[in-house]
């Protein structure tokens, strides 16, 4: 193994190349300039508590590292890199490290399949079971007292077929085991055992009862699992082959995938303190499922291209990825009021948020007084890890957080989010 400051000289290049490459971010097109105009612009002092902030957090043993970045007008505001990537070598957060995206996942995913709708290819009110037959009678566990008081599942007919904007809205009643109670919930928590595929896995799915009927409340779950199956069968190839072909070549997407195999790669993973390693799923440990619901690894580099191309509609260095229209009706609420569709204490878009093909979208301030920080119309989502990234067209700018911290994510991702908030000045 190469000594710590050969690797210091090897990523001191790197970073130094990296900074350079920013460059390459096409300017604004000419629709954004009215946007570019009103938009607040950062006070960088008030930025540096970034600093401030995560440094303590890695001082304090709470987080091995993480690495924030934030991007206005086309341009890098903010980058930094703190702590290390692996505690049990000390190997430096470099800003090629790797991180699992977790829940990310699912935007990638679910963005894929919209192109696949965009394309002609699908539809959004295609039932599941025109992909994947075993969909097509899908029942709904209602629990109820059974002898002696216990509860009881009884399985009723789903009223309707599950479709694709189902799936993509988390309405489909197809749920996760791993947070809140009940028979349903316990069906789904270990079906995530062995070695399996896409094809099978989306199997396991339906024999498994649906927690609600669909269409009738917002609930997190597999959903984005059974989409990228549906993506398999759609376009022929595994899941992984089609979003390379489709999306990440395109973009330059070069380390995002789903299980790091090469040495030097794996090297650069970056690793959760040792009292969360139980809970993460480790893309160190290659097996045949390709989770679209939370399988992939991305580099900063690679996702703020995505990101990049988000914030420009749908469209970056003169590539189309989708239609203006269908990247409005991605990036649109479709679970407000009139809807049909309830929240419980497991909506996790949060306070102020709808939800749109794959993404939390802001719809109002909220019920909090003093309302979150944001803008309306933000689009964001998050991962289990800590990855974290919100899209802001009003201000024209987009920040994001990679991190592999589980335990602490839900309280760094608002508390950063405050922060550059907090720094935007009109």
């Amino acid at each position: 193994m190469r000594g710590r400051s050969t690797f210091s000289r090897r990523y001191a290049a790197l970073f130094a190349a990296w900074l350079a490459g920013w460059s390459f971010f096409s300017p604004l097109p000419a629709g954004d300039v009215a946007r570019a105009a009103d938009a607040a612009v950062f006070d960088l002092e008030k930025l540096s508590r970034i600093d401030d902030f995560f440094n303590n957090e890695v001082a304090g043993g709470k987080i091995p590292g993480a690495m924030v970045l934030i991007q206005q007008h086309g341009r890098q505001v903010y980058f930094k890199t703190f702590g290390v990537s692996d505690t049990d070598t000390g190997r430096p957060m470099t800003p090629d490290t790797i991180f699992p995206l977790h829940s990310m996942t699912k935007v990638l995913t679910s963005f894929c399949v919209m192109m696949l709708i965009d394309q002609g290819k699908l539809k959004l009110d295609d039932p599941v079971s025109k992909t994947i037959p075993s969909f097509a009678k899908m029942k709904v566990g209602v629990e109820k007292k059974g002898a002696r008081g216990r509860p009881a599942l009884e399985l009723v007919p789903a009223r309707r077929q599950l479709t694709i904007e189902d799936l993509l809205l988390h309405t489909s009643g197809i749920t996760y085991g791993f947070y809140g109670k009940g028979l349903v919930k316990a069906a789904y928590a270990d079906i995530e055992f062995g070695d399996f595929d896409n094809a099978q896995f989306a199997e396991r799915i339906a024999m498994l009862p649906l927690a609600e009927q669909p269409g009738t409340l917002w609930d997190y779950g597999h959903s984005t699992d059974v989409l990228g199956r549906i993506i398999e069968v759609v376009s022929g190839q595994s899941l992984y082959q089609f979003e390379k072909a489709a999306l990440f070549d395109s973009l330059g997407m070069t380390t995002t995938r789903y299980f790091l195999t090469d040495p030097a790669e794996r090297a650069r993973f970056a690793k959760p303190l040792p009292r969360d390693r139980k809970i993460e799923r480790n893309p160190l440990d290659v097996t045949r499922w390709e989770s679209g619901g939370g399988g992939l690894v991305t580099t900063m580099d690679d996702f703020v291209r995505f990101t990049t191309m988000l914030l420009n509609g749908g469209e970056l260095d003169g590539k189309r990825y989708m239609s203006s229209k269908t990247f409005k009706a991605m990036t649109t609420d479709h679970i407000g009021p009139g809807s049909g569709v309830k929240r419980d204490f497991f909506y996790f878009p949060g306070d102020g948020f709808g939800f749109g093909y794959g993404f939390g979208i802001r719809t109002d301030p909220g019920k909090a007084v003093p309302p979150p920080p944001g803008s309306i119309g933000e689009i964001k989502w998050d991962g289990a890890g800590g990855t974290y990234f919100v899209v802001d067209p009003a201000n024209d700018m987009f920040f994001i957080l990679l991190e592999n911290a589980p335990s602490e994510h839900t309280r760094i991702q608002p508390a950063l989010k405050q922060i550059i908030y907090d720094a935007l000045q009109k």
